[in-house]
């Protein structure tokens, strides 16, 4: 990645993807993703994927997935292959959950969050991850007996073992066009998540099976994901799978600095077509290095 926040090739034959949530429309932001994903790809005839991370029943949207389409389109960016989507792909992570239950990495965590609030509130000084508070191991020392009564009626997400994780994995890196070599340190995020109640992956689990299924070579996502690969880095290690390469672009901000984001109401895509804003002039303000949405708005 350069200085204006272009990534730089480093491989012939790279993979890529770009696999938004259809939990809502595209903004800049993810144009920012999709454009450095898509010129990696071909700048020497790679491949360019277009996967839809629709395992959120309660968020995703079959309106946002066609909204997907439009604005890649609008932007004149095609994809290879069939669109992939992550609700198709269940046996996949529920493969992985086998695996890591096998080697005694999981365990079954029955707290609401208002228990787990509650329990971190209690504790007066409870250690900080990327994510804030975190969970406080209440489940991880539920005996045999009380975890086989309580499977099977209550509601339970699945976490992985932390301290047991990284004493068989350990010690592990990663690279960042960017940082350069980075010491994996997924501890910093306690027993994560795998297996919400909700929903049968986390983000963790099935970006990092599918990203390995799929033959991704190199992820390009923005900044505010590059202390999540430290979970992703330790995950492959235990199941085995091949690491890319990463590229962690900056962020699309605000005039006060602030990233975009769909719960912020940031300007989407959408709203921009409909201002006959000219798609070719905002690739080429993103792909400038220029990421002050007022000056993309304005000079696209």
């Amino acid at each position: 990645m350069t200085a204006r926040g272009r990534v730089m090739r480093q491989a012939p034959v790279a993979v890529t993807r770009f696999a938004p949530s259809p939990t809502g429309r595209l903004h800049l932001g993810h144009a920012l993703s999709a454009v450095l994903s898509h010129d990696l790809a071909s700048a020497d005839g790679g491949r360019f994927i277009l996967r839809i991370e629709d395992i959120d029943p309660g968020r995703c949207r079959e309106a946002f997935v066609e909204g997907i389409f439009e604005d890649l389109r609008w932007l004149g960016l095609g994809w290879d292959g069939e669109v992939v989507r992550q609700s198709a792909r269940m046996h996949l992570y529920s493969d992985a959950l086998a695996r890591l239950r096998d080697m005694g990495l999981i365990y079954p965590c029955f707290c609401t969050r208002s228990e787990i609030v509650a329990e971190i509130a209690a504790s007066g000084a409870a250690p900080h991850g990327p994510d804030g508070p975190l969970y406080p191991g209440t489940c991880r020392m539920l005996s045999t007996e009380e975890r086989a009564r309580l499977l099977p009626d209550t509601p339970h997400a699945l976490r992985l073992d932390m301290t047991a994780a990284v004493a068989l994995a350990a010690p592990l890196h990663w690279h960042d066009d960017r940082a350069g070599t980075v010491a994996a340190r997924p501890e910093m995020f306690g027993d994560v998540v795998l297996a919400r109640k909700d929903a049968p992956a986390s983000y963790h689990l099935a970006v990092t099976v599918d990203d390995a299924a799929q033959g991704i070579t190199d992820v390009v996502r923005g900044q505010d994901l590059f202390a999540a690969t430290h979970v992703h880095r330790l995950l492959q290690a235990l199941l085995g799978l091949p690491t890319p390469r990463y590229h962690h672009h900056p962020l699309v901000t605000d005039a006060a600095g602030r990233r975009l984001a769909k719960r912020d109401r940031a300007l989407t895509l959408e709203e921009m077509r409909r201002a006959d804003a000219d798609p070719a002039a905002l690739l080429a303000r993103l792909r400038s290095g220029d990421l002050t949405v007022g000056r993309l708005y304005q000079k696209a």
